[in-house]
């Protein structure tokens, strides 16, 4: 799984060149008790109503939150939704909003109209113009945006079909971008790839995929078959497609597929789920995350977006308590000690086809080469599992006087930390049963071993898992410590 942390640290230098189609969105929350006198039309009894910036303001606004900073180029009109955007644009430090005004063109508005007791959309209003910029803007927009892209990290088109996305304004933004080595995410619109042809990534959702592959695309497999003539059709890189409660399927050029599930989450309001998938992935990748650590980073913004009414965007905060979600439990809920409890935990992991890492030790007195060990164990899975030594298989492997601390309490300080989600006792000497029974992905242990050296590494790479090791932190070591502590010279 992506490293959080160091993502986190990353992501504020980032700068992200947004281009798209701007627009107010407007939520009116109300009942319905009764039919209309004047027509066979029900009735909502409003009570209150809320604005938000949608479309591609909306993929700024989540670059944004996630702490990056992000120059937008949009489109509007002359009138007061055009007004209460730029209002709401520049209330947001770090998005730097270069609007282009068309004043034959309205400002694209989406009322919609939401039972709060049912939680459910009932009816939506549109004001907006589908047709494409005219030429003198189209120029306008090129001039805007070109001068921006040395400034970016990363380039993002967000395209809603409302005019911005011109064939010629895509066309001299990816040229220009690719010419400067400027990776560029296109959240697509028309069912011709084509159009975004040298685009490094392409994110449509399973509808826009299967129309402009004219395909079913109803299973991975099927997802996976037709993406290489549609990455040799657009030239680029990968092809990610969102699938809702089903997933993202991730195809890359070089032929691999990851296909990462969706998480457990209730769905409040899917409204803009999307544009948090296109910023988290923007952000991500241009913070050095391969395409992969991208997409479940971008995967776990989608969960918090969708829990949330309205559209909505995702904090660093909220991310992390997805990402991490055993980090705010105690202690205690932690640990397992019996084969029952660890099997419901893991029929669980396995049910949501989480990737399940496994490390091991004694931790007797935990020091920071455990934590840099631990840490990049959890940045290369899902959920990671600590089997520790219980007391009596510690004082067989180290002597009299081991443990310093017992089983408990070595289990509570490993369980406090986030990058723990599960501490699992054991009384052999070695890890081999908990292996078998929990069938990791990965196997990490100190890059003081060989491959050869690590407990269970045949078992797990026998059913295609792998063996991680970390370089581990010189200078520190547990018996050293006790030596230290106990006057001696190490």
């Amino acid at each position: 799984m992506f490293d959080f942390e160091s993502f986190h640290r990353t992501m504020v230098g980032q700068t992200v060149l947004c281009v798209g189609d701007l627009m107010l969105d407007e939520f009116v929350y109300g009942e319905v008790s009764r039919i209309s006198p004047e027509a066979p039309a029900p009735v909502i009894a409003a009570r209150r109503s809320e604005t938000s910036i949608g479309g591609a303001g909306n993929v700024a606004r989540n670059i944004a939150s996630l702490g990056a900073k992000c120059i937008f180029v949009g489109l509007i009109g002359e009138d007061a939704a055009a007004a209460e955007l730029k209002a709401a644009l520049a209330r947001e430090p770090l998005i730097e909003s270069i609007l282009v005004t068309d004043s034959a063109r309205p400002t694209t508005r989406k009322v919609r109209f939401v039972s709060e007791h049912f939680r459910t959309h009932m009816l939506r209003a549109d004001w907006e113009m589908t047709h494409p910029a005219a030429a003198e803007v189209e120029q306008q927009l090129i001039d805007t945006i070109l001068p921006l892209i040395p400034r970016s990290d990363i380039v993002l088109l967000s395209d809603y079909a409302k005019g911005v996305l011109t064939a010629r304004v895509i066309r001299n933004v990816i040229d220009t971008a690719r010419k400067l080595g400027k990776a560029v995410i296109v959240d697509p619109k028309s069912a011709n790839f084509a159009i975004y042809r040298g685009a490094t990534l392409l994110t449509p959702n399973r509808k826009e995929f299967a129309e402009a592959t004219r395909s079913r695309a109803d299973s991975n497999e099927s997802i996976a078959a037709v993406a290489p003539d549609v990455m040799q059709l657009a030239d680029c890189e990968a092809i990610l497609v969102t699938q809702s409660e089903r997933g993202m399927t991730l195809v890359l050029r070089s032929g691999e597929t990851v296909h990462v599930p969706a998480f457990p989450v209730k769905v409040r309001d899917v409204s803009g789920a999307g544009d948090t998938v296109a910023a988290a992935l923007a952000v991500a990748h241009g913070a050095g995350a391969s395409w992969e650590d991208a997409i479940r980073l971008a995967s776990a913004a989608a969960a918090v977006a969708v829990g949330k009414k309205g559209t909505a965007s995702v904090t660093p905060a909220e991310l992390r308590r997805q990402i991490l979600p055993h980090a705010f439990l105690a202690a205690e809920e932690k640990i397992v000690a019996h084969d029952d409890e660890l099997e419901a935990r893991l029929n669980d992991w396995r049910k949501q086809d989480l990737r399940i890492g496994f490390t091991n030790g004694c931790f007797d007195i935990l020091h920071p080469g455990h934590v840099k060990v631990l840490t990049a164990a959890r940045a290369a899975c899902d959920r990671l599992i600590v089997g520790l030594n219980g007391d009596a298989s510690v004082k067989r492997l180290k002597g009299e006087g081991r443990p310093v601390q017992s089983e408990r309490a070595r289990a509570e300080v490993l369980a406090a930390l986030e990058a723990v989600d599960l501490v699992a006792i054991f009384d052999e000497d070695t890890p081999l049963k908990l292996i078998e029974q929990i069938k990791p992905s990965v196997l990490v242990k100190g890059g003081d071993y060989t491959r050869e050296q690590v407990v269970g590494h045949d078992i797990v790479e026998a059913y295609g898992g792998e063996v991680f090791l970390v370089e581990v932190l010189a200078g520190f070591s547990t018996t050293s410590l006790v030596d230290r502590a106990r006057g001696g010279k190490a």
